[in-house]
């Protein structure tokens, strides 16, 4: 299903958190962070009716099968914490949170993939501050995309949580039941699960298209899954060790070395 927002959909769903970020702000005084915030509202303004945003996303059959998400007749190879996060004493992985094969109970999850306009970013080659700041509210406005999508699954869509009446901040602090993990985010390293994406998913019908790398172009896009489990959290894997890289690649069905290059300095060194 495809979705397309207006930009005054998103506003309220916006993280300047991760605004302020990207031009390094962290830390820095209130005063210097609302200059800058008027001024990408001021931007964005000029955006109202000339730009906008984009959602895909389907509903699957899903099982697991070991570390394997099985999704939409697709085997995933998923990947597990290294370490147990703080206050746990369980590895991780995203496979856990549908029910296993073994079980013979179909469950569900989901694909996803948003985009904003990518003529948005070409609007001040000749202009490196404008530039910058257009291409900051453009991934912005992608994740705002996601998080707006995410919320109309679990109401409507998927309908999992259709009493939920969360308030922006506990929406921006993901106080909602189930995740939606996106492809190069702590949990998701490898990039190219963006090939695997793609065989589920349209992405050329919200202008996305795959590099080499599995990367996407433009750049303000996010893809991801979408699990619904109660008790499904975010997660960091940490670097992962050899031995599992090997079986990683074996499950994938690629060559070792063209999995470490994807992975980079997620692996532990040999």
């Amino acid at each position: 299903m495809k979705l397309t927002f207006d930009i005054a959909e998103l506003m309220p769903y916006v993280n300047w958190i991760y605004f302020f970020h990207a031009w390094g702000l962290d830390g820095k005084p209130a005063e210097a962070k609302e200059d800058l915030k008027h001024e990408a509202e001021a931007v964005l303004e000029s955006w109202h009716g000339h730009y906008q945003a984009y959602a895909t996303f389907q509903l699957l059959e899903a099982n697991s099968d070991g570390d394997d998400l099985l999704l939409g007749g697709l085997r995933i190879p998923m990947l597990r914490q290294q370490k147990p996060s703080a206050g746990s004493n369980y590895c991780l992985c995203l496979a856990d949170f549908v029910r296993p094969l073994s079980s013979q109970i179909k469950d569900r999850a989901g694909v996803f993939a948003t985009s904003f306009d990518v003529e948005a970013t070409t609007e001040h080659n000749d202009d490196a501050y404008l530039k910058m700041m257009s291409q900051v509210l453009s991934d912005r406005l992608a994740e705002a995309a996601a998080e707006r999508m995410h919320q109309l699954v679990r109401t409507k869509y998927w309908g999992y949580a259709p009493d939920e009446h969360l308030s922006m901040k506990d929406i921006l602090l993901e106080r909602y039941q189930g995740i939606r993990p996106a492809v190069g985010y702590p949990s998701l390293p490898d990039t190219s699960v963006n090939f695997l994406l793609a065989q589920l998913l349209d992405f050329s019908e919200i202008g996305i298209r795959l590099t080499e790398s599995g990367m996407m172009v433009p750049h303000a896009s996010v893809s991801g899954f979408i699990f619904a489990h109660p008790k499904a959290r975010y997660f960091d894997l940490g670097k992962i060790g050899e031995d599992q890289l090997r079986d990683y690649a074996r499950r994938r069905g690629l060559p070792l070395e063209l999995m470490r290059r994807f992975f980079g300095s997620r692996v532990i060194k040999r």
